[in-house]
């Protein structure tokens, strides 16, 4: 699992949708994922610190949570199919009881931005839908590779496997 964090709300150029962006911790990668409208501006409300008169859903949702004995401990963003993203509130109690909760990506984002909840990516998540945020970092280290394939030697994979063997023992 990789946290993330919400860098903020984007616009598709080509459909006007709301996109939420979370981004790592050292801004190498950015998950950017579709959501709606209504998602995107209580998200924004929350970054924003605008403050509404009555309490929005999701506020409601923590309200709930907190008076029943359970804290929001964190969110997973664990499963993407066909450009559909999943997503998981872990909730706990007092005891440690945890409960896992069914959620959009979106609603789950939204109700941890209101009580600093960590939010979580698993790599495969980030595997098939971040993209770079530091080309200069990516050429950086695909550069260092490249000069360790043009220096590896057979010899060395014959050390590999002989300090492999006398592990095993």
């Amino acid at each position: 699992m990789i946290e993330m964090k919400v860098m903020g709300i984007a616009l598709d150029t080509r459909t006007g949708s709301p996109i939420v962006v979370l981004h790592d911790k050292d801004n190498r990668k950015a998950l950017p994922i579709w959501i709606g409208s209504a998602e995107a501006s209580a998200i924004i409300r929350k970054i924003e610190n605008i403050s509404v008169s009555r309490p929005m859903t999701h506020d409601l949702f923590v309200q709930y949570t907190q008076k029943t004995g359970f804290e929001i401990d964190r969110i997973e963003i664990n499963d993407v199919e066909k450009e559909t993203y999943y997503a998981i509130i872990y909730l706990r109690d007092e005891n440690g009881k945890e409960i896992e909760i069914d959620a959009r990506p979106s609603d789950a984002i939204a109700i941890a931005i209101r009580v600093d909840a960590p939010i979580f990516v698993t790599a495969n998540v980030l595997a098939n839908g971040s993209v770079s945020c530091d080309a200069a970092k990516d050429e950086e280290e695909a550069q260092e590779f490249r000069d360790f394939i043009q220096t590896i030697k057979p010899s060395d994979f014959e050390k590999l496997i002989k300090h492999d063997k006398e592990s095993d023992q």
